[in-house]
């Protein structure tokens, strides 16, 4: 599979990795068998990069990665950390930090992890030069290898870039969520920073499987966060309006090439785009990890095509998502 540099990173990526969120909680229950099964059709099929959070399933998504570690030691790890303390600026801390990380890595089974980052903490937390400061630290004292930002917003991104410390942005982008193609990419180019592209499929609108009538389990964010009762709701089908999420999955499902599904080409959108350097979807079974891996294999999407999403984008989703993150 392509890799991608980023030079502040300075360790390539696979241009499609793993998101593992599903297999700690908030996506239904997925057993410790199938999460394995995952992991392993994810690097069978190329895959060498996947993203976790402490949070997930409290540890379980990291535990499980730990596990699997064990016997595929090349996989690059990155985690995240902030979100199991109250969003309070004043828990960005050295003491705090060390604490969060060395959870981290007794659950990944690492002496040092390689990427951890910041989990989409308050906003005032990426303007503190002392939250920076303790990052550092935390690279020099060899407890993490490098660190990054998962933010929610265009303009928290772009704060995080202008810190020279910085290796890599995570970042909603997707056919339903633009807004980062016109300032944070390029910034993030010229930076030499990583971009992790997350909910790239729009918890699941751009894979032209849902209809107005789909029932999520009652553990399943997709279900209890759509108007953001637990989390920013810019989560949850990318803050689109579910019913019109679903009329716009049609449109899009049309524009899919031959030979290929419509989640490997919102995909390979992604992968196209000046800057991206890995993507990040989701798997709750084997045969997802495998498919969503193809999409790196695809041919780029012509210049119609490209028009023809922006497009749509234009007319159903930019008045709803535009101007909120």
């Amino acid at each position: 599979m392509e890799q991608r540099l980023a030079s502040r990173l300075g360790r390539p990526l696979t241009v499609v990795g793993l998101g593992t969120w599903q297999l700690g909680a908030d996506w239904g229950e997925v057993e410790e068998k199938d999460a394995m099964a995952v992991l392993e059709a994810a690097v069978e099929a190329g895959v060498t990069f996947f993203d976790t959070a402490d949070v997930y399933g409290d540890g379980r998504s990291e535990q499980t990665i730990g596990r699997f570690l064990r016997d595929h030691p090349d996989v690059f790890v990155a985690t995240k950390m902030g979100r199991r303390a109250p969003l309070d600026p004043a828990q960005y801390t050295l003491s705090n930090f060390r604490s969060w990380v060395d959870r981290s890595r007794s659950h990944l089974g690492v002496d040092r992890l390689d990427l951890v980052q910041l989990h989409c903490p308050p906003t005032s937390v990426y303007s503190s030069a002392a939250v920076f400061d303790a990052l550092d630290t935390l690279v020099s004292e060899q407890r993490i290898a490098a660190y990054g930002v998962s933010v929610e917003t265009c303009e928290e991104a772009l704060t995080a870039i202008s810190r020279p410390g910085t290796a890599t942005v995570q970042i909603i982008l997707n056919a339903f969520r633009q807004k980062p193609l016109e300032l944070v990419l390029p910034a993030a180019a010229g930076a030499g920073v990583g971009i992790i592209a997350r909910v790239p499929l729009a918890s699941g609108l751009l894979s032209g499987r849902y209809r107005h009538d789909t029932v999520f389990g009652a553990d399943d964010h997709r279900a209890y966060n759509r108007h953001g009762e637990a989390f920013d709701v810019g989560e949850t089908f990318s803050g689109v309006d579910y019913d019109t999420g679903v009329e716009a999955a049609v449109e899009f499902s049309a524009l899919a090439p031959t030979g290929a599904t419509p989640a490997q080409t919102a995909l390979r959108w992604i992968i196209q785009q000046p800057g991206v350097t890995t993507v990040i979807p989701g798997a709750r079974n084997a045969s997802q990890a495998t498919a969503n891996a193809l999409a790196a294999d695809l041919p780029a999407l012509p210049d119609k095509t490209l028009a023809a999403i922006r497009d749509l984008y234009d007319d159903r989703i930019r008045p709803q998502v535009h101007d909120r993150w």
